[in-house]
């Protein structure tokens, strides 16, 4: 298969920008979260899993909308009303893989991209070996009340009390609010400082975040408020690991709750992880990666 960057048509006519890193004949593709967020924190991921002695070929791209691929006119409310959903979403990680010509292979996603793993495995699962939710839970209510629960741990009183005054008017862009959530950021999403993922300049990929998250991680306003996954996970039987950092935004006891219903799973964690662990602590978090891999091929799982 061609290494490096390939841009590729959607039927839509859309382009998505794709790449690809790694030898071997183990398939990974890989969903980056947001949603707008984009494919940077996976662009060592064949690389880290060499370091632990797996071949594999990582396939990641940017979603419609984000960075490298096009961005659609989402001001127009009839293109926003079709692109912007779940089943959009969904359906174009299939069509991504059959346009790599990808089968039986892993499909490993991160916060939003977890999202779109489970609807994939759901939906999909017969194209699958594995699957790998990263960061993200079955029941977004619970995330909202860890993540109050944190912020209220973390800052002080006033500081809670003057977030929500600025939520409840609508004045995101005070400095002094996203001065807090950057503490925020930096105790549970990218530990690991200065993060790799930060931008001289925004990419792309806003509208989409707003309209499905809202304007930071740390607030719900969009269409992921009424996510809730958890009475399909049972019905999921592809072998699936479960992979949240130790420190992060979303709730350790929810990925507990998801490892008892997925009736084939596995549940890992990686310590001075954040949202971002696989950039945090990589060697911890692509060694349990290349172990649930390589447990899957030795029919081991």
């Amino acid at each position: 298969m061609k290494q490096g960057t390939t841009i590729i048509t959607l039927d839509n006519g859309y382009h998505l920008w794709t790449n690809t890193q790694g030898t071997g004949t183990i398939h990974l593709l890989a969903l980056h979260g947001g949603p707008g967020g984009n494919h940077e924190y996976w662009e060592d991921a064949a690389a880290q899993l060499k370091k632990q002695g797996l071949d594999v070929q990582v396939h990641m791209y940017d979603q419609l909308g984000s960075l490298y691929s096009d961005q659609p006119d989402y001001d127009d409310p009839e293109i926003a009303q079709k692109y912007l959903t779940y089943d959009y979403f969904l359906d174009e990680v299939e069509e991504v893989r059959q346009k790599l010509g990808l089968d039986n292979f892993y499909l490993i996603g991160q916060s939003w991209g977890g999202a779109l793993v489970q609807m994939y495995a759901h939906k999909y699962g017969q194209h699958l070996k594995g699957a790998i939710i990263s960061s993200m839970v079955d029941n977004i209510a619970e995330y909202v009340t860890h993540i109050n629960k944190l912020r209220k741990e973390t800052l002080s009183p006033e500081a809670v009390s003057f977030m929500r005054h600025c939520e409840q008017n609508n004045d995101y862009t005070n400095e002094k609010y996203q001065r807090y959530v950057q503490i925020m950021n930096e105790n549970f999403v990218d530990r690991k400082q200065p993060s790799k993922l930060y931008h001289l300049k925004d990419l792309g990929g806003t509208k989409v975040y707003n309209t499905f998250q809202g304007d930071n991680e740390f607030v719900i306003t969009g269409k992921l408020d009424q996510w809730n996954f958890r009475q399909k996970l049972p019905e999921i039987t592809v072998p699936t690991l479960i992979t949240f950092g130790e420190h992060e935004t979303m709730p350790l006891a929810t990925a507990e709750k998801m490892q008892k219903l997925l009736p084939n799973s596995r549940l890992v964690t990686t310590p001075e992880g954040g949202h971002h662990h696989m950039v945090d602590n990589p060697d911890v978090y692509y060694k349990h990666l290349a172990d649930f891999i390589t447990d899957v091929e030795n029919n081991k799982f």
